[in-house]
């Protein structure tokens, strides 16, 4: 594998959620230590060798342009494949396009200044392929939140 060819790694799980505060006072209750703090509008939590989010339900439905159409029907959650650079997400947008994955929202810069897109699975599971240049990546690929 090429250094343009990310490596295929989970390293965010989004879930949609009806009440953010809820649900970021929920997952602090149960002992995930809230990072990232400064991201309005979204809790992020470190969770191991993975991380998650809590963002709104109607937010992640816009933010993936997601539809109901058949099996492709929105869940409200995305699971996310970070990168090193938005070369990598195109060439994984690419991959997973040629796999056979619908894109409903192909890549793109974002307001908050990194790049990202939405494929969807042969059964609709969307995965965001995003390049945080906030959230760095260790060596082996894993997401590290900031304080």
């Amino acid at each position: 594998m090429s250094m343009s060819e990310p490596t295929a790694i989970l390293s965010l799980v989004t879930l949609g959620v009806s009440d953010l505060a809820r649900s970021v006072t929920f997952y602090e209750t149960l002992g995930f230590e809230r990072k990232a703090r400064g991201a309005q509008g979204v809790g992020f939590f470190q969770a191991g060798a993975c991380a998650f989010a809590v963002w709104p339900v109607e937010e992640l439905a816009k933010d993936s342009l997601a539809k109901s159409n058949g099996s492709s029907t929105f869940r409200g959650v995305a699971l996310a494949w970070n990168c090193r650079s938005e070369e990598q997400v195109d060439a994984a947008i690419a991959r997973a396009w040629s796999a056979g994955a619908s894109v409903p929202k192909p890549p793109q810069k974002t307001s908050w200044g990194g790049y990202t897109g939405y494929f969807a699975d042969p059964d609709g599971h969307l995965w965001e392929v995003a390049h945080n240049p906030g959230f760095p990546l260790t060596d082996d690929g894993r997401l590290t939140l900031p304080d």
